[in-house]
């Protein structure tokens, strides 16, 4: 019996995906989960899951090396594609799924040339995995979990480095320094990103730890384009272009920023451990964004932000983490949500909600949009200033003290968007 043969030909048929986005490609990745959905192809959350990985978005030099260790954790059968543009997404998973069944990925001498990335389409990786659809927050049967103060985390470190320095055995090196209560400690360096599942596109965190308490935060600027015309900031468009003086009604604009805000709640509630709302936001999301009528759309809308607003489960797996006041936020240069909201990660999710419901009335309106009155989803838009730029800046303070299970929820619930930060408009005006 060939079981290599029915290996591959398992895996060509439902290939397990593993979905790594990168700064300026938001249009690549969310046409790719769209597709992904409309097939029935299941999402790999880590390497060892996945058979297929999809590089979506334009090519970064920088992050060629985290991406092939994402490719090397793959187990075989394997291949890989890259597709730079929404338009060549379709193409590409096909070509992944006709890699996958070819009895080429047997042997990696046989892989394909690599392409303008610099990647190679090959061999590695089928693993079976299936998620319930009716779970509630916190048990999602996958990552890792952990206590904040008697709240449940999602970990998400466990069993894949996402692109991560690895040290000999694959943990990282523990040195020692004093705790916060005098105590010599092993101190663990641990980077989050570039790659997580349910993360900024291209955002790496380096965590400095003692026990699972971070001690020490850096972030690293993010990775920019070869090709700076290459990457847009997908979600602020409708503000680049009313900038540059293009008329663009306000329905256009509270469009995106609604479905931007389902993006980041489908985030946070992945991370939380809620898969079933998680599809539900991302459904969403893809309505509005295909012009979907308010009216089609309300009721489902009310029921979602209803559902989530009022969890307590939810509430309480995210209660006091990440606590910021309004006037902190500001001081910080912070706007929108996260400013309005004042609060911690409870009241940041929440925000998002509020925002959306005042939003779906407005989503046929055709008044030109003002980018002084209406903000942009992160915040008010300035090319000089992005808004996830000053969301960034605030990561280190959240995240310092603050217990490891929850850095993944903090980082969530603020959600910046690397890509306000490698885009073509705001490149242009940091050129001068």
């Amino acid at each position: 019996m060939d079981l290599t043969g029915l290996t591959l030909r398992v895996a060509a048929a439902r290939p397990h995906v593993l979905l790594a986005a990168v700064p300026g490609g938001t249009a690549v990745r969310l046409a790719a989960e769209r597709l992904l959905r409309a097939r029935d192809w299941p999402r790999a959350s880590t390497p060892a899951q996945a058979d297929l990985l999809f590089v979506a978005g334009p090519d970064l030099p920088e992050l060629r090396t985290p991406l092939e260790r994402l490719w090397r954790d793959m187990p075989a059968p394997r291949a890989r594609v890259h597709a730079r543009t929404a338009d060549e997404v379709e193409d590409a998973l096909n070509a992944g799924r006709a890699l996958l069944g070819s009895p080429a990925v047997r042997h990696a001498s046989a892989a394909p040339p690599a392409d303008a990335g610099g990647h190679r389409e090959g061999d590695h990786g089928a693993r079976e995995r299936h998620e319930g659809d009716d779970q509630t927050p916190g048990h999602d049967g996958h990552g890792d979990h952990g206590g904040h103060g008697g709240h449940g985390g999602h970990g998400g470190h466990g069993g894949h480095s996402g692109g991560q320095t690895e040290m000999p055995g694959g943990l990282p090196m523990a040195g020692q320094g004093a705790d916060r209560d005098g105590l010599t400690l092993d101190q663990l360096h641990l980077p989050l990103g570039p790659f997580l599942a349910d993360w900024p596109a291209g955002l790496t965190v380096r965590l400095v730890l003692q026990g699972d308490v971070v001690q020490r935060v850096d972030v690293d600027e993010p990775a920019r384009p070869i090709d700076d015309a290459a990457a847009e900031a997908f979600w602020a468009q409708p503000w680049l272009r009313a900038a540059s003086g293009e008329p663009v009604p306000v329905g256009e604009a509270v469009r995106r920023r609604a479905a931007a805000h389902l993006d980041s709640l489908g985030r946070l509630l992945a991370v939380a451990g809620w898969p079933a709302e998680a599809v539900r936001a991302r459904r969403l999301r893809d309505d509005l964004l295909y012009g979907a009528p308010g009216a089609a759309v309300a009721p489902r809308l009310e029921r979602f932000t209803r559902r989530v607003g009022r969890s307590r489960t939810l509430a309480w797996l995210t209660r006091g983490i990440g606590v910021v006041t309004a006037q902190k936020a500001r001081e910080a240069g912070v706007g929108g949500p996260a400013a309005r909201a004042g609060g911690d990660v409870t009241s940041r999710y929440r925000q998002w909600l509020a925002d959306i419901r005042h939003d779906l009335p407005r989503l046929e309106d055709p008044a030109p949009l003002d980018v002084a009155v209406e903000d942009s989803p992160r915040g008010p838009w300035s090319a000089e200033h992005p808004p996830s730029a000053a969301l960034i800046a605030l990561l280190p303070r959240l995240l310092e003290g603050a217990e490891l299970a929850a850095a993944r929820l903090v980082v969530a619930s603020l959600d910046p968007d690397p890509d306000e930060l490698v885009s073509r408009g705001v490149v242009e005006v940091a050129r001068g």
